[in-house]
């Protein structure tokens, strides 16, 4: 990785445990690495603690997912920030038991689960391109298998279950994947996605769910810390030139997703509803081949 550069989404160790450690991992590995985060005092102590482990020096950007505008201005920091990026990682991302509308006036889990790393790799994408070898690589969870794309109902607006948006927000993940690499299936860009594991973070806890409350504190013991988690984010290299692999699981191994994710037509429509959440323009057409 010496020369690369990786950013990271949700990489300061609060609710993105494992976006810290996959940070961790590629700066110990020699890339250059940026992490994301919403609090500026988390995100600077988490680029010291990684600088002091590995000797490199982190980029920090802070920006709030939730919101489409701050999504836009990240991205304008980071490519007049950083003059390449090989890996884009899409990390941040949540679980929420309740309905909440973002700034934007859209359902919170859809927009940051999903909406956000659209948005952002759409930004990102033409600096994806001209590195040459790039990926992105999207954490999406094996709740996906578990997850419909309810297009009369995207949001949750008719009924919310804060169990159905997360596991659709994750089926949308693995959509995109496939979406995203049949886009540039003649670049040199790489689409991924992966199931870390059930990993001991603060997952949930802003919002959890009864289970959650319930469950987790006698589970913990038995889940993955961060540092196991992240492994397949930060496997280097795999052949630039492979289309996607749409699932991973916590142990690098290669796993295929559900039997549905790979439906051409729906994920197609997904990029164009997202398109339009976003507010359209080129993200629509996108297609650098």
């Amino acid at each position: 990785m010496t020369g690369r550069t990786a950013l990271v989404t949700g990489g300061t160790g609060g609710t993105g445990g494992i976006g810290k450690a996959t940070a961790l991992g590629l700066a110990a590995m020699g890339a250059h690495v940026a992490i994301t985060g919403r609090n500026a005092a988390r995100a600077e102590s988490a680029a010291r603690e990684i600088s002091a482990a590995t000797g490199g020096q982190l980029d920090v950007f802070v920006a709030d997912l939730t919101s489409q505008t701050e999504v836009r201005r990240l991205a304008g920091e980071v490519l007049m920030t950083l003059p390449r990026v090989d890996v884009l990682v899409n990390n941040a991302g949540g679980y929420w038991n309740t309905r909440h509308l973002t700034i934007d006036g859209l359902e919170h889990t859809l927009a940051v689960n999903h909406l956000a790393p659209y948005l952002l790799t759409n930004l990102l994408l033409n600096r994806l391109t001209r590195t040459g070898s790039a990926r992105v690589v999207t954490v999406a969870s094996q709740a996906h298998g578990m997850g419909r794309i309810d297009f009369d109902d995207l949001q949750g607006e008719r009924a919310y279950s804060g169990a159905r948006a997360y596991n659709q927000s994750k089926l949308a993940n693995v959509f995109f994947t496939y979406e995203l690499a049949r886009r540039l299936k003649h670049t040199s860009v790489t689409a991924n996605a992966l199931h870390p594991g059930v990993v001991s973070t603060a997952f949930g806890a802003e919002d959890p769910g009864p289970a959650q409350r319930l469950l987790v504190p006698f589970l913990r013991p038995f889940m993955k810390t961060p540092a196991q988690g992240p492994q397949p984010p930060f496997s280097w290299p795999r052949p630039a030139t492979s289309r996607t692999r749409a699932a991973a699981t916590s142990h690098s191994k290669e796993k295929g997703s559900s039997k549905q994710s790979p439906h051409e037509a729906d994920a197609e429509r997904l990029w164009h509803v997202s398109a339009d959440l976003v507010g359209g323009g080129p993200h629509r057409r996108l297609n650098p081949s």
